[in-house]
């Protein structure tokens, strides 16, 4: 299947502003950003060098936890919060498991969309298809996810590294609720999320207000306050866990992964 065409969109691309979906691609060593970007990025690190490894480990657990929905029987996906194509995608873990599998990209990033072709290159068994649009517009996510993935049967539901930029005045929690109440039982949330729990006080707070001048909301979340976005979901163990101890047998460790606790949680849960 195809998705929407690039060229035959007028794409705006404010590269003005920072973005978290390319400040991400900047930590992981990828070329589109723009020098906007890289200068928020870079001051980020100057506050908390884990930052790029953090990124890589949010990638780690986005492979392992796909791994092990395709390998336990789901066979759709909905990934909000896309990024920027880095291989292995989604996709390519989930169809090396399982070939017939459905995914749906979705991001409000427009560079994101420049280069959703190598988000469309599925096996002939499966499909793949990228929405634009925004988290908080859930209505129009389903509506477009179901054009491609049959709702009536189980999906796996990713938000990997995305929710800690939506902050609880704009509804995050309500917002995944949303989310899961369009998906039927048996449906899967996969999750990862910023936390300043292992963070001094004083630098969670600057690098807070580092990325709201910039125009970036980060709503860093304890572990409890995580762990409310399964509220009524059946988690999978381990249950909630920092990201890079999250079943590290499906994977490959990230190089300095170890070097202390990287501050932030990932969890997987079934919708009963």
């Amino acid at each position: 299947m195809t998705g929407q065409d690039p060229a035959q969109d007028d794409l705006i691309i404010d590269s003005s502003k920072p973005h978290p979906a390319r400040m991400y691609d900047w930590y992981l060593g990828g070329k589109d950003n723009y020098p906007v970007d890289e200068e928020l990025g870079r001051q980020m690190v100057a506050l908390e060098p884990r930052v790029p490894v953090m990124a890589r480990v949010n990638r780690a657990f986005m492979h392992r936890a796909t791994r092990w929905l395709a390998q336990n029987g789901i066979r759709q996906f909905l990934d909000i919060g896309t990024g920027i194509p880095t291989e292995p995608n989604l996709h390519q873990i989930a169809q090396g498991v399982a070939p017939d599998a459905r995914v749906v990209y979705c991001d409000n990033d427009p560079i994101v969309l420049a280069h959703a072709a190598a988000l469309l290159r599925s096996t002939p068994e499966g499909v793949t298809e990228y929405l634009q649009a925004d988290v908080r517009d859930p209505a129009t996510i389903l509506e477009g996810a179901g054009k491609v993935l049959d709702l009536s049967r189980p999906v796996a539901l990713s938000l990997v590294a995305l929710l800690h930029f939506i902050p609880d005045e704009d509804g995050a929690y309500e917002l995944v609720d949303r989310l899961l109440s369009g998906l039927p039982s048996g449906s899967c949330l996969m999750m990862t999320h910023a936390t300043a729990d292992f963070t001094p006080q004083d630098k969670a707070t600057e690098a807070t207000e580092k990325l709201r001048s910039g125009g970036v909301t980060l709503a860093l979340r304890s572990r409890d306050e995580f762990a409310r976005f399964f509220d009524g979901l059946d988690l999978v163990e381990p249950g909630v866990e920092v990201v890079h101890r999250w079943h590290p047998e499906l994977g490959e460790p990230v190089p300095g992964q170890d070097d202390g606790i990287i501050p932030g949680y990932g969890a997987v849960a079934r919708k009963p």
